[in-house]
């Protein structure tokens, strides 16, 4: 199974100054590699007059796709260590944009380096972040009959409905905690008089509660 990890519950915005350099950085949700571009896009159109907008985005668990863009800031003093704080913190599904604003005095390539994975670090201090531990996509399939009181039940359960098939038999794919795992076939078997077949499929993430 996957480890848990955080993500931002939404876009949370913080500025330190160093040096007369303002370092505004905002980190937000980011569940997909398109949606960390256009946070990025975003924000380059909101501050195109700054001058750097430096990026950095982790999707999905298990540190998965990673990208790091310096924006003109020699390279590897900015997006790395910004992308290195993601990391380092446990957080991912998230993307972060740190705007400078040069106040001209130069950093220095160290100075550089503090101070992109600092404004990441302090703006990861004060987000609310969401816990996501591992899941599985589970397939409960059912005959007419029994599938709308299933589907009412599943639905004021903790667990996840992602999608209702239609065919001979009714097919709910179910995402359910890994904690949840070893119950969920008997819960199932309980509500339909073992008449419904369960199978596991992907694993994915859910938040905590």
């Amino acid at each position: 199974m996957p480890e848990p990890y955080l993500t931002p519950r939404g876009t949370v915005e913080h500025e330190i100054e160093i040096k007369r350099s303002r370092f505004l950085c905002a980190v937000g949700p980011a569940a997909s590699e398109e949606a960390a571009r256009e946070f990025v896009a975003g924000r380059r159109r909101l501050h195109g007059d700054a001058t750097h907008n430096c990026s950095a985005y982790v999707i999905g668990g298990d540190r998965g796709v990673q990208r790091a863009d310096d924006d003109g800031e020699p390279g590897g003093t900015a997006g790395t260590p910004m992308l290195e704080t993601l990391l380092r913190r446990g957080v991912a599904d998230a993307v972060a944009v740190v705007t400078r604003h040069f106040g001209g005095v130069k950093l220095g390539a160290g100075g550089l380096v503090r101070a992109y994975g600092s404004s990441v670090g302090k703006t990861l201090d004060v987000a609310p972040l969401v816990e996501m531990v591992p899941a599985r996509v589970m397939t409960v399939t059912v005959d007419h009959v029994r599938a709308g009181r299933l589907e009412n039940d599943l639905r004021a359960s903790p667990y996840e409905i992602r999608e209702v098939l239609y065919g001979a038999e009714v097919g709910f794919r179910v995402a359910v905690r890994e904690r949840d795992l070893p119950v969920f076939p008997g819960w199932i078997a309980t509500l339909t008089a073992g008449r419904a077949g369960v199978e596991p499929g992907e694993a994915v993430h859910l938040a905590s509660t």
